[in-house]
């Protein structure tokens, strides 16, 4: 029993030490019409990324792009893992909650003239994601495909 304790106070511990929920910026982290580049860390992937390991395609649309902006923004606050804490007419930004409590930073990015909304999704703490950002946003990618 005391083992236990002892274990559970540890891993709370660590999370607040290691800032589980950690802290970032509300402001729109664009660079131009580009999301900011991908750590060297293997826990991030974006759509503008130059490295194939983090490259994941962008979601592609016909017609409005406001439509298109605006369902996938129906999309994100559908999620119960999704926070949406910034909204502009080209910019959503997201906090992905996961199932340990861990908190991952989701940006989408509408190029109207490409008919692409450019996406990014990456771990805010620690090192591995194990596939979830990429996983993440084929889930929300096949959704908006089938809408």
């Amino acid at each position: 029993m005391k083992i236990a304790k002892s274990c559970i106070l540890f891993v709370l511990l660590l999370g607040t030490v290691t800032g589980c929920a950690g802290a970032h910026s509300q402001a729109p982290r664009l660079e131009g019409n580009m999301l900011i580049p991908c750590p060297d860390s293997p826990n991030c992937v974006s759509s503008q990324s130059e490295s194939s390991s983090r490259k994941i395609a962008p979601f592609v649309f016909t017609g409005a792009p406001e439509a298109a902006f605006a369902k996938l923004q129906k999309i994100l606050a559908a999620r119960p893992d999704t926070q949406i804490t910034i909204s502009v007419p080209t910019y959503v930004k997201v906090e992905f909650r996961t199932s340990l409590g861990f908190i991952d930073d989701g940006e989408f990015y509408l190029d109207a003239e490409k008919k692409v909304i450019e996406c990014r999704s990456a771990s805010r703490t620690g090192y591995w994601d194990m596939g979830k950002n990429r996983r993440r946003l084929e889930e929300i990618r096949s959704q908006f495909n089938q809408e």
